[in-house]
């Protein structure tokens, strides 16, 4: 699929990926050593809706990146709109080569964007950008239970081969220097807030494509996914990892 066709897919979406405010929250909440004005760094934040959430959770300064434009011109206007613009500054960059000195931040945040990277090589990665102590907090998709199906398991095999379970996350956290503070599952509702637009989007896009193949070939890649997840919602989902650096 290419870049101009995925984002018509996903232009204006209240999100890129599953969560919500109640996990930001919960998660944020798990944190112990965060200062009152903490600076945070969102990696891969989307239109942010997640960014925004923690504007007013912190009352911190968060710079948030992304590689494509157009989320960080929305990202803008939604700050703006929420009156948190000034503490937000959005900032295209790679998650790969993020231009930010050693020990910049007492927090980095992630939802749903690290497994470009591989889980464990995000978290070494950044690692260093943190201040002594510093916490990162990711939401990475993950098994939940053994035994999956055929079916799913070999979509999440061909789209995400390094997926782990809970404790092989757990074991990757430690392995790269930090302390976990604690984990949850997102809820299916934080899948819905995410799929449920975009399944409308589908639709209206189907219809306005009717005559196009590769078109619908493409719709139908991007509607197969939300119908796995209906079918084997069990057996996968995004967890929530809190952790500390030692």
């Amino acid at each position: 699929m290419s870049n101009h066709f995925f984002f018509k897919i996903h232009r204006d979406l209240l999100r890129e990926g599953p969560g919500n405010n109640e996990s930001t929250r919960r998660a944020y909440r798990m944190l112990s050593e965060v200062p009152k004005h903490p600076h945070i760094l969102d990696v891969g934040c989307g239109p942010g809706a997640q960014t925004i959430e923690l504007a007013k959770l912190s009352a911190g300064t968060i710079t948030a990146v992304d590689t494509h434009e157009p989320f960080l011109d929305e990202l803008n206007r939604r700050a703006q709109t929420a009156g948190v613009s000034e503490q937000v500054t959005a900032q295209k960059a790679s998650m790969f080569s993020l231009p930010f000195a050693a020990g910049s931040f007492d927090l980095i945040w992630s939802e749903g964007a690290i497994y470009i990277m591989g889980f464990e090589h995000g978290l070494r990665t950044w690692r260093p950008l943190l201040k002594p102590h510093g916490s990162i907090v990711v939401s990475e998709l993950t098994w939940l239970r053994a035994a999956p199906p055929v079916e799913i398991a070999e979509f999440w095999t061909e789209n995400y081969p390094g997926m782990q379970d809970v404790d092989g996350n757990l074991a990757l956290i430690e392995q790269a220097g930090f302390e976990v503070v604690g984990h949850f599952i997102l809820p299916e509702a934080g899948w819905w807030e995410y799929y449920q637009p975009l399944e409308e989007r589908i639709a209206v896009l189907r219809e306005q494509y009717k005559d196009n193949e590769e078109k619908l070939a493409h719709l139908a890649v991007a509607q197969q996914e939300i119908d796995l997840y209906r079918l084997y919602s069990a057996y996968y989902g995004y967890v929530f990892y809190v952790m500390q650096a030692k």
